[in-house]
């Protein structure tokens, strides 16, 4: 026999293959709940007030110009003029009305009521069991 008479022999090759996947598994979930807290609180405030002071000063001088209203300190002159009929027309200074203003300081206390929140977070395993997982107050 000779080599060509020889039947041919077939050999199979094999070859793995690998294939990589990924999917998402849920192991655990976080609840995160949130509060309102209310504060009361006593606030210290200084207001400041203002008051006028009105006075009528009776002048009766005969003027010959109208006055303009003036500033003498914390003081205000508003000139109150009246026509007076003589022979002729005069000005008279009839009255001037002053007006003064004052300060002072008067301190107050007044409930507030202030709101702040707190955060509560809960991890949910697998099974369904809850467990608190941290809770998170506000910083006063």
């Amino acid at each position: 026999m000779t080599a060509s008479d020889q039947p041919e022999i077939v050999i199979p090759l094999h070859e793995e293959s690998l294939t990589l996947d990924t999917r998402r598994v849920e192991r655990s979930r976080v609840r995160v709940t949130t509060k309102v807290v209310e504060h009361e609180r006593l606030v210290r405030q200084s207001l400041e007030q203002e008051e006028v002071e009105v006075t009528r000063v009776p002048i009766g001088r005969e003027i010959d110009r109208y006055p303009g209203i003036r500033q003498d300190g914390d003081l205000t002159i508003v000139p109150l003029v009246e026509e007076v009929l003589v022979v002729e027309r005069r000005l008279m200074l009839r009255e001037e009305i002053h007006i003064r203003k004052t300060k002072h300081t008067v301190d107050v206390e007044q409930p507030v009521t202030t709101r702040s929140e707190e955060v509560f977070v809960e991890r949910i395993d697998a099974s369904g069991t809850a467990s608190a997982d941290t809770t998170v107050q506000p910083e006063e």
